[in-house]
């Protein structure tokens, strides 16, 4: 499920992002998507394809990795998102929550540390 007032368009911050066509209000799940998990063997293998700036540590321990469908991997970073994903392992999905109103035409951006505003450097800025 992703809402039908979801764009994807070229970012400021390079490349694609995710848009709101029309205002979002706080507390409203934007997309449910399923998964596609990898097992700590193949996450070795996918991390050394360009698949690693899109996989999502999966499972109790975070050896394992999923490959997200939908538009999950196509939502940007930033240190103090507009929403937050949530994984349900059981049914292998992945969900997309506002954590406050998104306006008409705001780009829709997640933590790529998993809390809203938690500053640990990305391994892309960590360099």
């Amino acid at each position: 499920m992703i809402l039908p007032i979801l764009v994807v368009a070229p970012s400021e911050k390079g490349g694609r992002g995710v848009f709101a066509a029309e205002p979002i209000p706080a507390n409203t799940i934007i997309e449910i998507s399923p998964v596609l998990v990898l097992s700590a063997a193949e996450r070795k293998h996918a991390e050394k394809t360009e698949l690693f700036n899109y996989l999502f540590e999966w499972g109790n321990k975070g050896k394992k990795a999923c490959v997200a469908w939908g538009y999950l991997s196509l939502y940007n970073h930033s240190y103090h998102a507009n929403c937050i994903y949530e994984m349900d392992q059981d049914a292998e999905t992945m969900s997309i929550l506002t954590i406050r109103d998104i306006a008409a035409g705001e780009e829709i951006f997640i933590n790529y540390n998993a809390g809203a505003d938690d500053e640990t450097p990305i391994w892309f800025e960590a360099k």
